[in-house]
C-alpha cells in the first residue's frame, strides 16, 4: 500500500513544475503561431507589432510562455497572462455565445485559471525562481 502522506510533500512541488512547464510550452506554441506562423495556421494574420492581435498577444504569449516554461518571474508573469486570457475571452469568445463549448473559448478559460493558480501557488521545485530562492539570490536573503 502506498503511503500518500510521505509522497505528497515530495511530489507536489514537482508535479506543479511539470504542469507549469507543459502549460508554458503550450502557450508558447500559440505565440509562435501568431508571430512566426509556426505551426502553420490556416487563418494566419500577418504580424503587426502595434496591433492587439496578433501583435501584443503574440508578444505576451511568446515571451510569457517562455518565462513560464523555465519558471522565471512566474508569479507576475502568470498574473499578466491570466489577465490577458480573461480579456481575450470576453473580447473574442463571449460575444459568440454564452457557453464556452459553443464559442470556442474553453482554452482561454483554462489558461486564465491555470495562470491564476500559478500566481497563487508559485513555480514549483523545478524553476529558476526556486533556484534563486534556495541559493540566496533574493533580496530577502541578501
Amino acid at each position: 500500500m502506498v503511503d500518500w502522506t510521505i509522497l505528497r510533500p515530495i511530489w507536489e512541488p514537482r508535479m506543479l513544475s511539470i504542469l507549469r512547464i507543459m502549460v508554458g510550452l503550450l502557450y508558447l506554441e500559440f505565440g509562435f503561431a501568431k508571430i512566426f506562423d509556426f505551426p502553420a495556421m490556416s487563418d494566419h494574420q500577418p504580424y503587426h507589432l502595434f496591433s492587439l492581435t496578433p501583435g501584443l498577444a503574440g508578444i505576451l504569449e511568446t515571451v510569457g510562455g517562455a518565462l513560464i516554461t523555465v519558471g522565471l518571474f512566474t508569479r507576475p508573469v502568470a498574473f499578466i497572462l491570466s489577465g490577458e486570457m480573461a480579456v481575450a475571452y470576453f473580447m473574442v469568445y463571449a460575444p459568440r455565445s454564452f457557453f464556452p463549448a459553443l464559442n470556442g473559448g474553453v482554452s482561454a478559460i483554462l489558461f486564465c485559471f491555470v495562470f491564476l493558480y500559478f500566481f497563487a501557488a508559485g513555480p514549483g521545485a523545478w524553476s529558476i525562481d526556486h533556484l534563486w530562492t534556495t541559493r540566496g539570490y533574493t533580496r530577502e536573503r541578501a
